[in-house]
C-alpha cells in the first residue's frame, strides 16, 4: 500500500536516536503464580511516544517486507502517532486476520523488529511493533468490540475446511467473506489448533481465540468438531459433497523418542504435557480430559531448543510453585545457546522464572525405579563438529563423558512431524517427508483437482503468520477457481 507523504515532515535524526520505550511485564515472582498473559499494555500516550520513534522509512519499508502477512506498519504507527488508534487496528486487519493472535505468538525479533532500520541511536532497538499492534487492537476490542466486517452475497458454492488451526481459521474467514458457505470440520473438541492445544495461555490468552471462533461463527461460518477427517470421515467423501476443500492440518505429531525408558512415567512428550498443563478440561481432548494436570515433581529435565521447549520449562516452573516446591526445571540442549532455534525473548523470560541451562547435553538413558517410575536420567556431554543440512554444527557425543542426575519428570520437546492419515487413507493424494501434503506454494493446489493445503502440514512447523499467510493464498486460488466456474 503506498503511503501519502505530502503532509509528512519529520525529523529522522531525532527520532532515530529516541530511547525506546518498551511495554513493562509482571515481575518473576508474580507471573509464576499463574498461567495469565505476563506482559502489560500499552497506556494511549506511551504507545504515541513509541510510534513516534519510526522514522518512516520510504516503501517498501523494510519492516512490511520483514512480515509474513505484509502488514503495512509505518501506516499503522502514523496512525499511532496521532492517536487515530481505531483506524491503525483496521491497518493491521486488512492484511492479518488475527492482529490480536500474531501480535501476542510471532517473534518480531526474527521478523519486523528484526528487520526495523531505527538503531545505531541512544536505544538502538528496534520499535516495539509487536506491542504497538496489541494495543491499538486491545482498543478497539474495548470501544467497538471484534468488527464483524463484510460478508459478500452467498454464492451458492460450498468449501470444506480441514482443520482449525491459524491455516484452517484464516482460509474459511477468507471464503465466506467472499460469499461461501464454509463448513470447518476439526479433531478436537474447540477450534483454534496450535493456538489452544500448544501455545501455554502465559503468551497467548484462550479467551483471544475463543473471541476469535465466536467472530466466524457470526459470520455463518460453520464448525463441526470432534472429527477428524481420513478417520471418522474420508476426505473423498469431502471432496464429493464439497465444491472444495481446504487442507490445514497442521504438523502435531511428537517426534517419536527412541532412548531407553521413554516408556516411564514421569517421562513426557511435549504435546500430552503442554495440553495437560495448560488446556482447560472442558476443552481438552478424549483420554486426556480425565489425567488432570501432570505431576511434575521436585527435579525436572526438559530436552529441546525450540520455543515449545521453553513452553514446557515455563509450565512446569509454574506447576512446582503450583505444588509449593523450590524450582528446579533444567532445560538440557545438544548444542549451545548460539545454536538455538526458539525466541530469544521466551529464553530471557525463562530465566527469570529460576530456569537453568545445561547446554552440549544430550540424554542417553531414563532410569525407573521399581515401580516404573522415572528416579534418574543418564546424560552425556556433547561437542560440536561440522555443520549438518541446518547449517548448525552437528553435535557429536563425547566419549567417556556420561554422568547421571536424579530427576522427577522428563519432557521430551524435539519437535513435531505432520500426521501421515491423510495420505495413507487418500488415493491420489501426493505426499511426501513422513507425511507432509505435496502443495504449490503459491497456490496452494494439491494433487487432487478439488483439495488445497497450505500452513504446517504443507511447510513442516513454522510460524503462526506464516501458516496465515499459505492459507490465504491458497483461499484466493480457490476463490478464482469456484468464480470461474
Amino acid at each position: 500500500m503506498g503511503r501519502d507523504w505530502s503532509s509528512l515532515e519529520i525529523d529522522r535524526k531525532a527520532r532515530a536516536y529516541a530511547p525506546v520505550l518498551p511495554v513493562s511485564k509482571q515481575p518473576a515472582d508474580q507471573r509464576l503464580t499463574h498461567f495469565d498473559e505476563i506482559y502489560y499494555t500499552y497506556e494511549a500516550e506511551m504507545a504515541r511516544i513509541e510510534a513516534s520513534r519510526c522514522i518512516q522509512c520510504p516503501d517498501p519499508a523494510p519492516c512490511q517486507l520483514a512480515c509474513p502477512l505484509n502488514n503495512d506498519i509505518p501506516s499503522a504507527l502514523k496512525l499511532i502517532e496521532e492517536g487515530r488508534f481505531i483506524e491503525a487496528a483496521n491497518v493491521f486487519r486488512q492484511t492479518s486476520p488475527m492482529p490480536e493472535i500474531c501480535s501476542r505468538v510471532c517473534p518480531q525479533e526474527r521478523l519486523c523488529e528484526g528487520s526495523c532500520t531505527h538503531g545505531g541511536g541512544v536505544s538502538n532497538a528496534p520499535i516495539q511493533i509487536g506491542k504497538l499492534e496489541k494495543f491499538v487492537v486491545e482498543f478497539q476490542l474495548a470501544v467497538e468490540g471484534m468488527p464483524l466486517g463484510k460478508v459478500a452475497p452467498d454464492t451458492g458454492r460450498r468449501v470444506a475446511v480441514v482443520g482449525g488451526g491459524p491455516a484452517g481459521l484464516a482460509a474459511a474467514e477468507f471464503l465466506r467473506r467472499e460469499g461461501h458457505a464454509v463448513t470447518v470440520y476439526d479433531a478436537n473438541p474447540f477450534p483454534g489448533g496450535l493456538l489452544i492445544y500448544g501455545i501455554p495461555a502465559f503468551k497467548l490468552s484462550k479467551e483471544h481465540v475463543v473471541r476469535k471462533v465466536e467472530q466466524l461463527k457470526a459470520l455463518g461460518i460453520e464448525f463441526v468438531q470432534n472429527t477428524r477427517i481420513g478417520r471418522d470421515i474420508p476426505l473423498q467423501k469431502l471432496c464429493e459433497d464439497y465444491d472444495a476443500v481446504f487442507v490445514g492440518v497442521g504438523a502435531n505429531v511428537d517426534v517419536p523418542a527412541k532412548w531407553e525408558g521413554v516408556e516411564l512415567d514421569g517421562v513426557y512428550q511435549a504435546g500430552e504435557f503442554l495440553i495437560r498443563a495448560n488446556v482447560p478440561v472442558e476443552l481438552q481432548p478424549a483420554g486426556l480430559a480425565q489425567s488432570g494436570k501432570p505431576p511434575v515433581g521436585r527435579r525436572v529435565y526438559v530436552f529441546g531448543g525450540g520455543d515449545t521447549a521453553m513452553d514446557c520449562v515455563r509450565s512446569s516452573l509454574r506447576l512446582q510453585r503450583e505444588m509449593g516446591y523450590d524450582l528446579d526445571v533444567t532445560c538440557a540442549y545438544r548444542r549451545t545457546e548460539a545454536e538455538m532455534p526458539g525466541c530469544k525473548v521466551e529464553r530471557a523470560n525463562a530465566r527469570e522464572e529460576g530456569a537453568k541451562f545445561e547446554w552440549l547435553t544430550a540424554p542417553v538413558r531414563f532410569i525407573g525405579d521399581d515401580s516404573g517410575r522415572l528416579k534418574a536420567i543418564e546424560l552425556i556431554r556433547m561437542t560440536l563438529g561440522e555443520p549438518d543440512e541446518s547449517g548448525r554444527r552437528r553435535p557429536v557425543p563425547l566419549e567417556g563423558s556420561e554422568y547421571i542426575v536424579e530427576a522427577d519428570t522428563a519432557i521430551l520437546a524435539l519437535g513435531y512431524w505432520p500426521d501421515p492419515l491423510l495420505g495413507k487413507t487418500t488415493e491420489g493424494l501426493e505426499t511426501h517427508n513422513w507425511g507432509l501434503i505435496a502443495a504449490d506454494p503459491q497456490t496452494g493446489r494439491t494433487s487432487l483437482p478439488k483439495v488445497w493445503a497450505a500452513g504446517d502440514g504443507v511447510t513442516g512447523p513454522d510460524l503462526v503468520s506464516t501458516a496465515i499467510r499459505g492459507a490465504l493464498r491458497a483461499a484466493r486460488d480457490i476463490h478464482q477457481a469456484l468464480a470461474a466456474g
